[in-house]
């Protein structure tokens, strides 16, 4: 049988599945896991056991990763449980009255919910630090950043204290920490996945829900199980095929743009430049066709509050 460090997400469901584990010996795992790193790198925002408990005496729903602990960012509602988004100023308000479109959908899939994870306030910055939580640091090298706004996200999944966290992202909120923390980070297409009932887009479409992973079919799988307009949705994403099943698959020539400078002119470091041209060489060493794209955007515009 695989260790925990071994399996991700749709292992360790396959334990439960199986008899192997159970929920309650996973959530006690990795509970002991998360208090060990806590202290040096701040994953762990709030602590929600017993939400996790009455999950499970409860009974869960048998969908595809049922029994498997998770985390969601610290800007979600769970209900009973209030959402800080990083601020102390947040910290102040009501516990949330219901779930988030998206929490209906992983308790649905037999996620087992027992905590909110660090991030920047208002999930606005690319490093997680805050008043409030105090730094999340790198679990590679705690003197660095773990990266944001999902920085702790990334840290509980590279630790391996949970296979797979919820994460968000408008400006690389996903992409980011996965690059500092060494996991697979994918921003899917606007509105794939709902942002509701309270509102119906992030940042203009530009901020969506995902996860991070240390497995492709873990982030296929989890979009396989949260995809789909809600109710109340001001537009949705096209629907598309199984997610799962495309992994692995022989993409055929793909057409890939390439963007080598960001759009605030910030010079990109040698290091991250070098990664670039070698997935470009992968990329075209493989079939696909690879050229330049630069969409146009006014970078000083973004960070203006509406109407200014």
């Amino acid at each position: 049988m695989k260790s925990y460090d071994e399996c991700d997400g749709l292992d360790l469901a396959a334990l439960v599945t199986s008899g192997k584990a159970s929920p309650s010996e996973l959530l006690d795992e990795a509970l002991k896991r998360a208090r060990a790193v806590q202290e040096q790198l701040n994953p762990i925002s709030q602590w929600h056991e017993e939400h996790a408990r009455a999950a499970i005496d409860a009974g869960l729903p048998q969908g595809p990763f049922r029994g498997v602990p998770f985390l969601v960012k610290d800007l979600t509602a769970l209900a009973g449980t209030p959402t800080w988004a990083g601020s102390r100023l947040a910290q102040k308000l009501p516990p949330a009255a219901a779930d988030s479109t998206l929490v209906e959908r992983y308790k649905r899939a037999g996620l087992v919910i027992f905590g909110k994870t660090t991030t920047p306030e208002f999930g606005l910055a690319p490093s997680t630090e805050t008043t409030l939580t105090g730094s999340t640091r790198n679990p590679w090298d705690p003197a660095r950043t773990s990266g944001g706004s999902s920085g702790g996200a990334a840290v509980a999944v590279a630790m391996r204290v949970v296979p797979i966290a919820h994460a968000s992202d408008g400006g690389g909120s996903i992409r980011i920490p996965a690059s500092c923390c060494g996991l697979f980070g994918m921003k899917p297409t606007r509105a794939r996945i709902p942002s509701g009932p309270l509102v119906g887009e992030g940042w203009a479409g530009m901020s969506v829900n995902h996860v991070l992973t240390r497995s492709v079919r873990d982030s296929a799988a989890m979009l396989e199980a949260t995809h789909g307009p809600a109710p109340g949705d001001p537009y949705c994403a096209p629907p598309t095929g199984t997610f799962l099943d495309e992994v692995g698959k022989p993409p055929g020539h793909l057409r890939v743009a390439l963007q080598e400078r960001p759009f605030s002119g910030v010079p990109v470091d040698a290091e991250c430049a070098a990664a670039v041209e070698s997935a470009l060489k992968l990329l075209q060493e493989l079939g696909h066709h690879v050229e330049p794209a630069m969409p146009e955007a006014d970078w000083a515009e973004l960070p203006k509050p509406a109407g200014c």
